[in-house]
């Protein structure tokens, strides 16, 4: 474990959910930061609590749990046309990128949880976002990341490091690493109550958890539960 505190963005989805206890793991003190910005599955928001809780008493690095955050960013969905805020059809736009896309999102995400980090005296932030297999955002590369993590130091004056533990890994390692984080209990816990649907749907119950099946969110969470299945064998 290494000292000092780190401030995880926490959205109460798979991938941030093996992020929080990643951390748990290796900081003295964590802390986390979610946000609302008028999101069409904001029943991710719901599971944040159920979620933190019972992380708190998984194991004992539970107790290294602090204070958690919730930062209304709704003008975010009055400068953005997606389908994350929007009652649209998921697909490709114009662009090539998915129209999930939410524009800026994980910049500004960054930018205010370093601002609440500098306030906390927390000098790292631990985010989900992932380029090895994703939904094609430029906001989830390594690049992006880390020349924002540089940015923020300097209009800090002060070093603001930014961990992604799932920058380089598919979503079959993202389960084992949950796994070897926390075993079944933690494998239990994010079938059963994170949440990472696009459309919020958490009336139909899957091996690998909640969601409609069929959205790109929901298709790369049973790609990888069924690639890491079959890696077991």
């Amino acid at each position: 474990m290494t000292s000092s505190s780190a401030l995880v963005l926490f959205s109460g989805g798979q991938d941030s959910t093996v992020c929080l206890a990643w951390a748990l793991e290796r900081y003295e003190a964590v802390e986390t930061i979610g946000f609302t910005y008028g999101q069409r599955h904001i029943v991710e928001i719901e599971q944040r609590a159920v979620v933190r809780s019972k992380l708190a008493t998984l194991n004992e690095a539970g107790r290294r749990l602090g204070p958690d955050t919730v930062l209304d960013l709704a003008a975010l969905k009055s400068v953005s046309d997606t389908a994350l805020t929007r009652e649209t059809e998921i697909t490709f736009a114009a662009t090539g990128l998915p129209t999930t896309f939410v524009p800026a999102r994980n910049l500004l995400f960054l930018t205010y949880a370093a601002a609440l980090a500098y306030r906390r005296g927390i000098g790292t932030l631990v985010g989900g976002m992932c380029e090895t297999d994703f939904s094609g955002y430029p906001d989830c590369r390594n690049d992006t990341v880390q020349a924002l993590a540089h940015a923020l130091s300097l209009g800090l004056d002060k070093p603001m490091s930014v961990e992604t533990p799932l920058m380089f890994i598919d979503k079959a390692a993202t389960w084992e690493l949950a796994s070897s984080l926390g075993g079944q209990k933690l494998i239990d816990l994010i079938i059963e109550d994170t949440h990472t649907c696009y459309l919020g749907d958490r009336s139909h119950r899957h091996p690998w958890g909640y969601g409609c099946g069929q959205c790109p969110a929901c298709e790369l969470r049973a790609k990888g539960w069924t690639a890491w299945q079959a890696r077991k064998i």
